[in-house]
């Protein structure tokens, strides 16, 4: 496997994980509360083995309980930590009510009780190429300790709609969002009609998530189900992005019962 900054040259480079880690709870505010709790307790292992730690934190419906609950988790050193943004619309400024940034200022890095290490914000407002590179740049300085992300209705992880570029070593890529997505971002209240959904994103790749020592992977919700019953029980493949979990070491899935309820017993 490749080095843990420098990248692989194919996602196939990834050994064969075991079957995903899966915790299902009964609603999602249960699920939300011990994915935070796990994931709090890798960020104080990294701390206290590395003296700092790097992490990953997705938006979305998906994460609202699990963000609530992590911004509460007692005795971590935040000053120690540093943050990467997963992915952001193109052309949406940040006053905007769906703005990724806004997002994650007002959910996670005001509400904590220390300032973070850094904190590195997508800017998808000018020139999205340029961005990537930018905060691709400073994403190659570090090892990602924890990686929070979700899984979307069409099974995409960030912003990699299917069929998703497994094998891309670039950290972020300017992506097209398929209808599907964009449907979603619509029914979850973000936009008032399809058309202001933005066509573009910049989106971290799928081989940079998978490059995540750990993964915390927080789905809720039964207009998720499918996608998870696709991506845990279905073949690898690039139609179901999220499949690729699969082939982490250490990938930990939460859900709550209307989402783990496709799923084979």
């Amino acid at each position: 496997m490749g080095d843990p900054i420098s990248g692989v040259a194919s996602i196939d480079e990834f050994a064969d994980g075991a079957l995903v880690d899966t915790t299902i709870s009964p609603d999602k505010q249960e699920s939300g509360r011990v994915a935070a709790e796990h994931g709090a307790r890798l960020i104080r292992e990294a701390l206290q083995t590395q003296g700092q730690a790097t992490i990953i934190v997705a938006t979305g419906a998906s994460q609202f309980d699990m963000l609530e609950a992590l911004v509460k988790e007692p005795d971590i050193d935040w000053s120690r930590v540093t943050g990467f943004h997963l992915d952001e619309y193109v052309g949406i400024p940040i006053t905007h009510g769906a703005s990724f940034r806004l997002y994650l200022w007002q959910r996670f890095v005001r509400k904590l009780p220390l300032p973070l290490k850094a904190f590195h914000f997508l800017n998808g407002e000018g020139d999205p190429q340029a961005e990537c590179a930018r905060v691709g740049g400073l994403l190659a300085e570090h090892a990602v300790d924890v990686a929070f992300i979700g899984i979307g209705e069409n099974a995409h992880i960030a912003f990699n709609d299917p069929p998703a570029d497994f094998n891309t070593t670039d950290p972020y890529l300017v992506v097209d969002l398929d209808d599907a997505c964009r449907r979603q971002q619509l029914g979850e209240g973000w936009f008032p009609t399809f058309d202001d959904v933005p066509k573009q994103a910049i989106s971290m790749s799928v081989s940079q998530i998978m490059k995540s020592r750990a993964i915390i992977c927080t789905v809720p919700d039964a207009r998720k189900a499918e996608a998870v019953a696709k991506s845990l029980q279905g073949s690898i493949q690039p139609e179901v992005p999220a499949s690729i979990l699969q082939k982490h070491q250490a990938c930990h899935l939460y859900l709550d019962q209307p989402a783990a309820s496709q799923l084979d017993q």
